[in-house]
């Protein structure tokens, strides 16, 4: 049942029509002139306007255009006189649904009243599935970004990472995140928490690779007052901080062996002691845990105790390589593009098939930190809209890693000392990885191959501060 505004200056065609709507079942309202049946419109509402073309004061014409104007779902049907064929023309280019044309019969009239309803009815139907559709893509898409953040892909070795996060994180088991450095570990470790039943409580991240011994213990243990020189205070460590929560401990594979028996005990009682402290501490933490070394490695290249490996290995996720999913380079541009339009005040919002081709050929050694790197570095320089192939900066050699190789080099006539070239060649080695690796030193000892106790012996044997 809808409702029907009839608008005409004739008693007799408003009493008529009103009778005829209502035998059909609709509800009807009527006004003798076009201002009265605009403001009965605004009061009352209605599905559909039948207004004669002419009228005194405001005629049909202006009952049309302010209907379209400010009830644009409300259809429109006219009714005009024989001989005033270009009236109901002019009509139609201003949106009138059909019109009619007098005398017409109760069978004309009640065909075209009941296909505009009908029509009128589908497309109501329609947009409110689409708002619906609306709706529910952003519901989604917002608990996608809840639970996933900005991990993006839709590869079958990311779907696999999605799938391993949904289950893992309705449990509260220790994991182990493998990953090269770039491929969104932490990301990974955020999502996790996020879909966990310790979502309330705190994620609280530490690196352990980025501090020495003493100061990892410190950071992930706490320590009391006079501990060590410069401790004027009781500091909590971030087990005390991410009590009832998640602590996620990045680098895993860089902690020394004494550190390593601390944390495999927390593990095994969830209890510890202040460094300097006797007070046993008990928290209810769960564990998360990185590393850029592979799985085979992590025992017996890195120093990682066998105790406390299979204390941290029980349920293991791999995240892929940038290169091995390449089919996931245009989520991941467009996803950047929105992420740094803003911060970069680029004009760009597309980008052309070139453009991603030449940034799917490339081996990114650097993941996906690089790929975003490189993506707002075009965008700062890009002067279209859509980003090319040549707002591209010049990347590294593309295609797998090259073969090593030495440069071509002559032996000096007076003869020359090897161990400094070597040397000089070593230093400058060691400070392109750092600068690869953006300061992550685990990261610049994996690029050369060195294991962390023999890279921190070259940092400190050419004085490199990192």
């Amino acid at each position: 049942m809808s409702q029907v505004l009839i608008i005409d200056d004739h008693d007799s065609m408003r009493e008529g029509l009103e009778l005829l709507l209502r035998k059909r079942g609709h509800r009807t309202l009527s006004a003798e002139g076009g201002e009265q049946g605009l403001q009965l419109l605004t009061d009352e509402g209605a599905d559909l306007v039948i207004t004669d073309l002419k009228m005194a004061k405001v005629d049909g014409i202006d009952v049309l255009r302010s209907v379209k104007e400010n009830f644009p779902l409300v259809e429109v049907l006219v009714i005009t006189a024989f001989g005033t064929i270009e009236k109901a023309v002019e009509a139609m280019k201003l949106g009138a649904a059909d019109f009619i044309t007098k005398p017409f019969s109760s069978e004309e009239f009640g065909v075209k009243i009941d296909r505009l309803l009908n029509e009128q009815a589908e497309r109501e139907r329609l947009r409110k599935e689409n708002v619906a559709l609306r709706v529910e893509n952003l519901y989604l898409r917002a608990e996608t970004d809840t639970r996933y953040g900005e991990i993006i892909g839709e590869s079958p070795a990311m779907k696999e990472v999605f799938r391993l996060v949904d289950r893992v994180a309705r449990s509260d088991s220790t994991v182990i995140i493998y990953g090269e450095s770039g491929t969104g570990k932490e990301l990974v470790a955020r999502a996790i928490h996020a879909g966990s039943p310790r979502a309330g409580g705190p994620f609280v991240r530490v690196n352990c690779g980025a501090l020495a011994e003493g100061l990892l213990d410190s950071e992930l243990f706490g320590h009391e007052k006079g501990a060590f020189t410069g401790a004027e205070r009781q500091r909590r460590g971030r087990f005390e901080l991410a009590d009832t929560g998640t602590l996620f401990l990045d680098e895993i594979s860089t902690i020394s062996p004494a550190t390593q028996v601390r944390l495999l005990r927390v593990l095994q009682e969830r209890e510890f002691e202040r460094v300097g402290g006797e007070e046993t501490l008990s928290v209810d933490v769960r564990i998360i845990v990185a590393t850029n070394t592979p799985e085979e490695e992590l025992v017996s290249d890195k120093g990682l105790r066998q105790d406390l490996f299979y204390r941290l290995h029980v349920v293991p996720i791999t995240l892929p390589p940038l290169r091995d999913r390449t089919g996931d380079t245009p989520l991941l541009v467009e996803h950047f593009i929105e992420k740094l339009r803003d911060r970069t005040c680029s004009q760009v919002s597309s980008f052309s098939a070139d453009a991603i081709e030449a940034l799917s050929q490339y081996h990114w050694p650097g993941n996906v930190r690089e790929l975003e790197n490189v993506v707002e570095r075009a965008l700062v320089m890009a002067e279209r809209a859509v980003l090319q192939a040549s707002d591209i900066p010049t990347l590294g050699t593309s295609g797998p890693a090259q073969s090593e190789s030495f440069p071509d080099a002559s032996l000096p006539g007076g003869g020359m000392d090897l161990n400094v070239l070597m040397e000089g060649m070593e230093e400058k080695l060691i400070r392109e990885a750092l600068d690869r690796a953006r300061g992550v030193k685990a990261e610049a000892a994996r690029l050369l191959g060195l294991k962390s106790s023999a890279f921190y012996y070259k940092l400190e044997k050419y004085g490199i501060e990192a």
